[in-house]
């Protein structure tokens, strides 16, 4: 079962069990894979699939923190339950020892000295870590080991 299909099951399923917030959830993925594939003019793959639902899953957690910020708990945590739904279709990212082993690896490979070196350390931090990859947790552990070394 690919994943188009499986959001419409979900889809089902949820309108059965009466579940608002996972049909309310699953239906805008539907429509921001829509809305993608009339700017491709064709259907999407898998992949390209999961590159939507990740933009969605950063859309909700900038606006997790916004909402915080304005001591807006309740719709933060409309937001974050929004995310976890989300987070379901996407394969499970590496953990973060994982992504540290490889900044690290990258580091010594690049000869990186210093914060200056930042983008020569995430790309291919990155690439080998996959598409799964939590980018701002990566960024992160780059920033710290590039001011600690």
């Amino acid at each position: 079962m690919n994943l188009r299909q499986q959001l419409d099951a979900d889809m089902k399923t949820a309108m059965k069990s009466r579940d608002s917030l996972r049909l309310e959830t699953i239906r805008g993925v539907r429509g921001a894979i829509r809305n993608k594939e009339i700017d491709a003019g064709g259907e999407l793959d898998d992949e390209t699939i999961l590159r939507v639902i990740r933009t969605l899953v950063k859309q909700r957690s900038d606006s997790i923190e916004q909402y915080q910020a304005a001591g807006r708990s309740e719709l933060a945590e409309k937001e974050s339950a929004e995310k976890g739904v989300l987070e379901e279709y996407l394969p499970a990212g590496p953990d973060p020892a994982e992504i540290e082993r490889v900044v690290v690896e990258v580091i010594a490979e690049t000869g990186a000295a210093g914060p200056r070196d930042m983008g020569k350390v995430m790309k291919p931090s990155l690439d080998r870590l996959g598409p799964a990859a939590d980018g701002k947790l990566v960024s992160q552990t780059v920033k710290r080991l590039l001011a600690d070394g």
